[in-house]
């Protein structure tokens, strides 16, 4: 199995409501060391982005334990890696700071990395690819049924002059959520990202007709809801959180969710069954804080999956 992953590293600096900090690589990072803990170790992931030369080794040197990730497309640029300050006011509140955004990652990079068998694409930044950039990947893969999964991420989010983070609707957002397998986001990101500013069931529908087969609201401790189209049906699915005892940390989960999907969607073929994986992930890891344990995600290698039954 083969998956490409599309958006930018991040080095986090997580302070906690309870006033302790956490640094730890963030971003596309989760994304990377999920795939590569759950994946078998005969697969490959390529991601590819731009890192600061400073932070080029240390990160390379990071990845070389998963052998199964490629690091050939990752590329040196000359300004710093982007760092974002995340402070949480609680579980689920924070506030967002970024700085050095990254620029957008190049089509020429890209295009060697598409003969694979899935695409990842996470938002991390808001600016990782152009819409023109994935206009090009989509018809690159049309005619080749490649399932391209789409993070929405930090796409709805503007920037102040402080650096902080805001919600804003997205006016081109039917060009960016056309033609693809799916598109995650969370329930923040689905009540904004249209001017419309439609109800849920509405943007769904909306989405769906757009050629995309699937919508995933993602709600944190209480679970997911998916949207799947069926032969021009729109279904609605929810389902519940995942109860922890040890949930510390919510920095990454979305990632963790959509890497999850990913790795089991390859070999499910089956929307909801790679949902219901992806959520039980996520849920592992807000034991844990930022991305410093993010490894022993390793363990759902090696578990049975969901019935394949719960999912029709």
């Amino acid at each position: 199995m083969t998956i490409t992953v599309l958006g930018h590293l991040c080095l986090d600096v997580i302070h906690h409501s309870n006033g302790e900090e956490t640094k730890s690589y963030g971003g596309i990072f989760f994304s990377l060391a999920t795939l590569a803990s759950l994946l078998p170790e005969n697969s490959t992931v390529f991601p590819v982005f731009g890192v600061g030369k400073a932070d080029y080794d240390p990160l390379v040197d990071r990845l070389s334990a998963y052998h199964n990730v490629d690091t050939s497309g990752i590329y040196r640029f000359n300004a710093p890696t982007n760092q974002v300050h995340l402070v949480y006011k609680n579980q689920k509140e924070r506030v967002e700071c970024s700085k050095h955004i990254a620029e957008p990652i190049p089509w020429k990079k890209i295009n060697p990395y598409l003969e694979t068998e899935m695409i990842l694409v996470n938002m991390i930044s808001g600016f990782d690819i152009t819409l023109e950039t994935l206009d090009s990947i989509r018809m690159l893969v049309r005619d080749r049924h490649l399932p391209v999964y789409m993070d929405i991420h930090s796409l709805t989010l503007g920037i102040a002059e402080d650096y902080t983070r805001f919600h804003r609707p997205i006016e081109n957002w039917r060009r960016w959520l056309f033609w693809l397998h799916a598109v995650q986001m969370n329930e923040n990101e689905a009540a904004c990202i249209t001017p419309e500013q439609f109800d849920e069931e509405t943007f769904a529908k909306q989405t769906l007709s757009l050629n995309t087969k699937a919508l995933l609201v993602t709600r944190g401790a209480n679970g997911f809801t998916v949207f799947i189209d069926e032969h021009k049906f729109t279904r609605r699915v929810d389902e519940p959180g995942i109860q922890t005892e040890n949930a510390i940390d919510s920095t990454g989960c979305g990632d963790v969710f959509a890497a999850a999907y990913c790795t089991n969607y390859l070999t499910s073929r089956n929307i909801l069954t790679a949902a219901r994986f992806a959520n039980r992930v996520a849920a592992f890891k807000a034991q844990s804080a930022g991305s410093t344990e993010i490894d022993r995600l390793s363990a759902f290698r090696l578990q049975k999956p969901i019935e394949q039954e719960r999912a029709t």
